[in-house]
């Protein structure tokens, strides 16, 4: 938690009409101390979400030219994926878009399949086995060869089997293993 923030800069944002929880998120500070606050200036709390987590997904949207859709809320720090927040939950705003078109949850991480970055139009992004299905239908569209059982470590493919996005296969198991080692030799500089 943030000790510098001030009374004065909590009293400015409780005037904008947010909970105490946002308030607590936006200036890293205290929740509790954020409703004594509210409390001694007799400030009323904000009333209950009333929007569905669709609606509230809607109104951080916005159209943007090839039928993409533009994030305008929160997001995640470090990576920059939208989020959102609803209830006492964050789930991230391509999950809901995912939800929205296809009524059942994702699995695996829902990315936009398509040149925008961050596009969260329902029509535009997929969860991790319909980005395998289509890039394995790409595979055999463009001439591919049926993917091995195996890959050359022995791993087993119709477990650990996943296609770039150009159809190429590969392993995931090999490529994690590769990645962590990569890290593994970023961290100790050899």
């Amino acid at each position: 938690m943030n000790q510098n923030v001030t009374d004065e800069q909590i009293i400015t944002v409780l005037r904008r009409g947010m909970s105490n929880t946002g308030i607590s998120q936006q200036l890293h500070c205290c929740k509790a101390r954020v409703a004594r606050i509210r409390g001694r200036l007799g400030i009323p709390n904000v009333p209950a979400q009333p929007l569905t987590l669709e609606q509230k997904w809607a109104a951080k949207t916005r159209q943007v030219d090839g039928g993409h859709l533009h994030w305008t809320g929160s997001r995640q720090s470090t990576s920059r994926t939208p989020v959102l927040r609803y209830g006492d939950k964050t789930v991230t705003a391509a999950a809901v878009a995912f939800r929205i078109r296809t009524g059942r949850d994702p699995v695996g991480y829902v990315l936009p399949e398509c040149d925008y970055h961050h596009c969260v139009a329902p029509e535009h992004v997929e969860d991790e086995p319909g980005r395998q299905k289509t890039r394995e239908q790409l595979r055999y569209l463009t001439g591919g060869a049926a993917r091995p059982d195996h890959c050359v470590h022995g791993h087993d493919l119709s477990v650990h089997g996943k296609f770039e996005t150009d159809g190429t296969s590969y392993c995931g198991q090999c490529k994690s293993t590769q990645r962590a080692a990569h890290r593994a030799r970023e961290t100790t500089g050899v």
